[in-house]
């Protein structure tokens, strides 16, 4: 069974969050979802979360994918903690996957994952960095290598599908969208 790791912040977009682990748990595929900080997590419209472990205490584990949320200021925090950094470069150098949606992707960027790669974010927010070789994409779902990006709240079902279909195949991924009943 795939693993998947969730670092949630403080002030992080809970649509895209709990989107996220729902359909993944849906799919068979083990979550855990990690505060940066002891406790509780509000979100960015005052859902509080409550992560399953502090992301120090799965800093040494093996994961499949790393999946980051966005919203403000969470993915800000996430940008500003270094032990994110250093688990998406280890991701990306084992050849797992990294994933992050909204505001997120500019971490991505931040820890050098984008760099001659296809990517898209919420309108704006790569657009703001000195990406020279980051192909910026209007898609709901970039897919490059085993970078997945995605925009924001509206886009979060098809890149949680997205990502199932990547570390379940697409039978699960059909399986699980079934489910959805969407148009």
């Amino acid at each position: 069974m795939a693993r998947v790791l969730i670092p949630l912040a403080q002030g992080c977009e809970e649509l895209e969050a709990v989107t996220v682990i729902d359909l993944l748990r849906r799919a068979g595929i083990e979550v855990v979802t990690a505060g940066l900080e002891e406790g509780p997590v509000t979100c960015s419209r005052g859902v509080v979360l409550l992560p399953d472990t502090r992301l120090d205490e799965v800093l040494d584990e093996d994961f499949d994918m790393l999946v980051l949320p966005g919203g403000l200021p969470g993915a800000d925090h996430l940008d500003n903690d270094e032990r994110i950094k250093v688990l998406l470069r280890r991701m990306a150098e084992q050849g797992k996957y990294t994933a992050a949606i909204c505001a997120a992707p500019k971490v991505l960027a931040s820890a050098g994952l984008l760099e001659n790669r296809r990517a898209t974010s919420y309108p704006g927010v790569l657009d703001a960095l000195d990406l020279p070789r980051t192909h910026r994409l209007n898609q709901p779902v970039v897919v490059d290598a085993g970078v997945i990006t995605s925009r924001g709240p509206g886009t979060a079902m098809d890149f949680a599908l997205e990502l199932i279909g990547q570390l379940a195949g697409e039978e699960q991924r059909q399986a699980v969208e079934s489910g959805l009943v969407r148009p």
